[in-house]
C-alpha cells in the first residue's frame, strides 16, 4: 500500500548516496527505486533522477535538481528513540563524515539536513504537571547538543 504523504528530498546530486547512507543508519530500511534522466534532460542521460527509499519503514523520494535548493532547519525529522543507546548510536552515524551538532538535540547530517534525536523520555519529563520539576528540564535541554537522560533525570529531581 502507497502512504498518502512521501517527504520529497532536493538534492544536489547526491540523492543515491543519501538513500544509501540513511538506509544504512536505520532498521526496516531499503532503496527501492532509482529512476536516470533520459536524453531530454535537464541532467545528462543516466544520471540518477529520483531515488525512492524507506527509512524505518517509511517512504521518501530523494531528487538529484541541482543546486538551486538547500534544505533549513525549517524542516527536520524527529526520531524518536527508547533509550541512551538508541540516542547515542543515531547521533553519531547522523553526525558521521561532515554532520554538525546543534542544540537541544538537533543535528545537520553531511548532506545538511536536519533532525532530532530525541528521547521518549524527553517528552514525558517536560510534559509533567509539575510546573518546577518540567522547567528544571527544559532549562537542562537547553544547554544539551545531544539529549543525555540521565542529566534530564537529575534535573527533574532537583
Amino acid at each position: 500500500m502507497q502512504q498518502k504523504i512521501t517527504p520529497f528530498l532536493w538534492f544536489d546530486s547526491q540523492a543515491e548516496e543519501a538513500a544509501e547512507f540513511y538506509t544504512s543508519v536505520f532498521d526496516d530500511s531499503r532503496i527501492v527505486d532509482v529512476q536516470r534522466y533520459g536524453d531530454a534532460g535537464p541532467l545528462p542521460a543516466g544520471t540518477v533522477m529520483t531515488v525512492t527509499f524507506e527509512v524505518a519503514g517509511q517512504q521518501f523520494i530523494a531528487l538529484n535538481g541541482g543546486p538551486e535548493y538547500k534544505f533549513t532547519e525549517a524542516v527536520s525529522f524527529s526520531v524518536d528513540c527508547e533509550s541512551q543507546e538508541e540516542v547515542d548510536r543515531y547521533w553519531a552515524r547522523l553526525t558521521e563524515d561532515g554532520g554538525e551538532e546543534g542544540p537541544c538535540g538537533w543535528l545537520k547530517d553531511r548532506f545538511g539536513l536536519s533532525w532530532q534525536i530525541n528521547p521518549r523520555k524527553l517528552g514525558e519529563l517536560l510534559g509533567d504537571p509539575d510546573p518546577e520539576k518540567s522547567q528544571r528540564v527544559m532549562k537542562a535541554m537547553l544547554g544539551m547538543k545531544k539529549i543525555d537522560i540521565q542529566g534530564l533525570l537529575d534535573a527533574y529531581e532537583g
